[in-house]
């Protein structure tokens, strides 16, 4: 991929994760992916509308999933998709740094990318301390 792709997809993430939100600088010593939302081995192709920027703990859980079970209903869902649905449809996150979904794709997309963990959840909160979550 070409670097100016890379950093058109990177300015359009403001440097951000685009599913758990965590920005760029939280993680000084991992470099962002930019990840194909629908995996090629499952047809999706690199135009912009197929990249996101995603961190390397989203990206790791993430890898080729296209959907997963709703914790909740036990139903199969498909996972958030950055380009094509709002992060605030979907997603909110309390005081103390912990994501939930909205709805059952935005609990699915919680859950199989393990936005919940000790550090995320203690990033996020130190973020919102600081006045850097919006």
């Amino acid at each position: 991929m070409e670097e100016a792709s890379k950093n058109r997809v990177r300015t359009r993430a403001d440097s951000r994760c685009e599913y758990c939100k965590v920005y760029q600088d939280c993680y000084p010593d991992f470099t962002f992916h930019i990840e194909h939302i629908i995996a090629r081995q499952h047809g999706g192709d690199s135009s912009p509308d197929n990249l996101a920027l995603s961190c390397h703990l989203c990206n790791a859980k993430k890898g080729p999933n296209l959907a997963g079970l709703d914790p909740d209903t036990g139903e199969l869902k498909p996972l958030f998709h950055p380009r094509k649905e709002s992060w605030s449809g979907r997603f909110a996150m309390q005081e103390d740094g912990v994501l939930y979904g909205l709805t059952s794709i935005g609990r699915t997309t919680v859950c199989v990318l393990g936005m919940n963990s000790i550090m995320r959840v203690a990033i996020r909160h130190e973020l919102r301390q600081l006045g850097r979550w919006s």
